[in-house]
């Protein structure tokens, strides 16, 4: 619990060195741009066998092709990182900085990433086990998970978080805001008060539980000798592929533990440990505990979901549909994850220890204030 506390408070100050990280980051991408457009080998989109192949946007380009914009997006994301570290710019140089910001933390959060990050958090129990163990099966070892076109989507994805929030603590600070919570002497939009996050946040968990039911069912089916959504050869091929149809079920179990798991972000034992876990029983729930790892799962599954609706559409519906139609759905459930626990950080945020604001608020003329010492 030391160590975990420690992280915790480490991280509470993430407008500090998350724009160093963001610069150090791009670049050493630019550097790789520069070293892949001159021939260097290594060029994580380039063209493998499929069984080494990500399911990225990317996958399968030239390296003459994407390399040189990678060195230049790279090489001004460093510099531009650490303008907004600095907090330099003003007015128009101000929102180019913003727009670049949040559209490069898009792109590499959401765009360019596939399934890797969600299966990585998904089999994370496995993979520590496995690397002690070895990889059951014709796998070598973990480098056959965890190849360099898929390690590459996963770094980038962390640079793009990065990028978020380097992008964000810029915005409240050039905002006269505080940059940890972004609250200040402005007003505060009613629908962040407890009791409106609340309401909209139950809205969103139920859309996070129900979006990947049709995968969860698809899958328990196949388990089953079902083939829904997919032909019989297929249903086939799965079953003479070892651990192929247990994988899925797998996938599926996970997916209803995390709806469970989803409840508690309006449940009370979401805020207060319940008795089943009697170590904890009656202790708060600490706010970070629920909101970090519902957060990271949200934003690996926005792009699994593109990846889905990517494949969806290249190789069409049809009879096989199981495959990626489900998938698809990941998008909401990415989404509405996201958004219920906002809510919930929403609900649970007491005093900024930064900025000193208080949690109690009190509206007037249909907003809000927070309550000062001279109210």
């Amino acid at each position: 619990m030391d160590v975990m506390r420690r992280w915790f408070r480490w991280s509470a100050y993430w407008p500090v060195w998350s724009g160093y990280a963001a610069a150090g980051g791009s670049a050493l991408y630019g550097a790789l741009g520069v070293f892949w457009a001159m021939g260097g080998g290594g060029f994580p989109f380039a063209p493998v066998e499929d069984d080494r192949a990500s399911g990225s946007i990317l996958e399968g380009s030239q390296a003459g092709a994407v390399a040189p914009v990678m060195a230049v997006v790279g090489l001004i994301g460093a510099v531009a990182a650490l303008a907004m570290t600095r907090r330099w710019g003003r007015n128009g140089v101000r929102r180019a900085l913003l727009g670049f910001g949040w559209g490069l933390a898009g792109l590499l959060v959401l765009i360019i990433p596939d399934f890797s990050l969600l299966a990585v958090i998904a089999f994370s129990p496995l993979l520590l086990v496995f690397a002690f163990t070895g990889v059951p099966g014709p796998q070598e070892g973990i480098g056959d998970i965890l190849y360099w076109h898929r390690t590459n989507l996963i770094i980038l994805f962390v640079i793009g978080v990065l990028w978020a929030l380097t992008t964000l603590a810029y915005q409240r600070r050039t905002r006269q805001v505080c940059a940890h919570c972004g609250r200040g002497e402005a007003t505060i939009a009613r629908w962040t008060t407890p009791e409106a996050a609340r309401r909209w946040g139950r809205w969103a968990v139920y859309v996070a539980c129900a979006a990947p039911v049709p995968y969860e069912i698809t899958r328990i089916a196949w388990y089953a000798g079902i083939p829904l959504g997919i032909t019989d050869d297929f249903l086939r091929m799965m079953r003479e592929t070892p651990g192929m149809l247990e994988v899925g079920l797998g996938c599926a179990l996970a997916s209803i533990g995390g709806a469970v798991l989803t409840q508690g972000l309006i449940r009370p034992w979401g805020e207060i440990y319940p008795r089943w876990i009697w170590f904890r029983a009656g202790r708060r729930v600490p706010p970070a505990l629920a909101v970090v790892p519902a957060t990271l799962v949200a934003l690996a599954a926005i792009p699994a979901g593109f990846m889905n609706l990517r494949m969806s559409f290249d190789a069409g519906l049809g009879e096989s549909w199981g495959l990626n139609a489900p998938g698809m759905l990941w998008i909401f459930w990415g989404a509405g994850l996201g958004l219920a626990a906002y809510a919930y950080a929403l609900r649970r945020r007491g005093s900024c220890r930064h900025c000193r604001t208080p949690a109690r608020v009190r509206h007037e003329e249909g907003q809000v204030r927070p309550f000062t010492t001279s109210a």
